[in-house]
């Protein structure tokens, strides 16, 4: 697997925010979200090949029960199937950290759906090769048939990054198409990269999430160390 990191620190987000968690982060994205907070592993990919039983043995070292599969994209790269069934099988609690537009039948103990609403086009992006990726950004960002076999393949959570307050009527039009999801399984999260933006969207989010029936997230990472990387 290509890997840009292993590292541990505590789950920023989500149901487990705050648990201490080893975090192993694939590279390689299939979409180009502006705001994206690792490019290293999207716009700019970096990192080794790494075998499953290496990345074992390095997640074992931290003697941590939580493990967080994330990216980049996880679900791009076929071995993710075979090391989660190790993480698993080791007792790890497993969190797939996804934005539902691939499926592979990894197991998983909590399948973490992040999917892109149009706030994320990567029309803001100042690079030559944008307007490439911005048609295969909006031709890709939605796949209702990888989100129906997500839900159906483990214990899941939805977690939508929300830009302005616009954004939440697409979020409710969104979750229309999916009424067995209640609303205590879908967090909005503030688009923040500094602690800066973080406390000003997260005034208003927290209470409008309230208003609306969902479960408002922080994203602790970057309140605690600024977006850091490997943080």
């Amino acid at each position: 697997m290509r890997i840009a990191e292993v590292y541990s620190s505590i789950q920023g987000e989500g149901q487990f925010a705050g648990t201490p968690s080893v975090f192993v982060r694939t590279t390689g994205c299939n979409l180009r979200c502006w705001f994206c907070d690792t490019p290293f592993t999207s716009w700019k990919p970096e990192g080794p090949h790494v075998s499953v039983a290496e990345l074992v043995r390095q997640v074992r070292g931290f003697e941590t029960a939580h493990v967080v599969l994330t990216g980049g994209e996880p679900l791009l790269q076929p071995d993710c199937v075979p090391l989660c069934e190790q993480f698993l099988a080791a007792g790890h609690f497993v969190t797939i950290e996804t934005a539902g537009t691939v499926f592979r039948p990894a197991p998983a103990s909590l399948m973490s759906i992040s999917p892109k609403l149009a706030n994320s086009s990567p029309a803001r992006v100042d690079l030559a090769d944008v307007e490439r990726w911005q048609e295969r950004h909006e031709k890709t960002r939605s796949n209702s048939g990888v989100i129906a076999s997500l839900i159906d393949s483990a214990d899941y959570q939805f977690k939508f990054v929300v830009d302005q307050p616009s954004d939440l009527t697409e979020v409710t039009d969104y979750l229309a198409a999916w009424p067995q999801v209640p609303g205590q399984r879908v967090w909005l999260m503030p688009q923040a990269r500094t602690r800066e933006e973080l406390a000003t969207r997260s005034e208003w989010l927290e209470s409008e999430a309230a208003r609306r029936g969902y479960r408002f997230s922080s994203r602790w990472q970057i309140a605690e160390f600024g977006n850091q990387r490997g943080k």
